[in-house]
């Protein structure tokens, strides 16, 4: 069984190199089958997070190489049901960068999936994805908002997170450009 398991994580380091190789070159970072939201630098965090062109491609193309599919050049000749496999990681992630940005900024405490490498969340998304969506990220008592958050049930709670990703990308993208 553990060589299983040996072989399964050999496999996930190679495509996980594979996969980072565009980003190593474009953020001049070092990437990793360990790295985390978290060790990204708020320059490429802020690039991710704003899901433009060149951006959605730099995650097509990790997904794609973690789950066998090829380079994220040939998303475009996939067939559907792996288009939306490929599609379905690509917004999980996103949240989870978005949030990591809202986290950066002190709007949040913590979220669903911050203690999980980008690789572990690509390939065990179907196992982590349902309970990490079910779970909401915690608001800052620090945020000017707090009280009006904390007086929301659940579902308009996580409703007011999302209303305020456009002003976080806004702030990161500013923050990023005066480092």
């Amino acid at each position: 069984m553990s060589q299983v398991i040996e072989f399964e994580k050999a496999r996930l380091n190679v495509a996980a190199k594979r996969g980072y190789r565009n980003w190593i070159s474009t953020f001049e970072e070092k990437f990793s089958s360990e790295t985390k939201l978290s060790d990204l630098s708020v320059t490429t965090l802020a690039y991710l997070a704003q899901a433009q062109d060149k951006s959605t491609f730099y995650l097509y193309d990790l997904i794609m190489s973690l789950e066998g599919l090829g380079s994220g050049f040939e998303f475009n000749e996939l067939p559907g049901d792996k288009k939306m496999s490929v599609i379905d990681r690509y917004l999980f992630i996103l949240d989870r960068i978005r949030f990591e940005c809202m986290k950066r900024l002190g709007w949040l405490d913590s979220y669903p999936g911050e203690d999980l490498t980008i690789v572990e969340m690509i390939a065990r998304f179907e196992e982590i994805a349902p309970a990490l969506h079910a779970r909401i990220p915690v608001l800052s008592k620090d945020h000017p908002a707090y009280e009006s958050y904390s007086s929301l049930n659940s579902f308009e709670q996580e409703t007011f997170i999302r209303k305020l990703i456009p002003k976080a990308l806004r702030k990161i993208q500013d923050y990023s450009t005066t480092l």
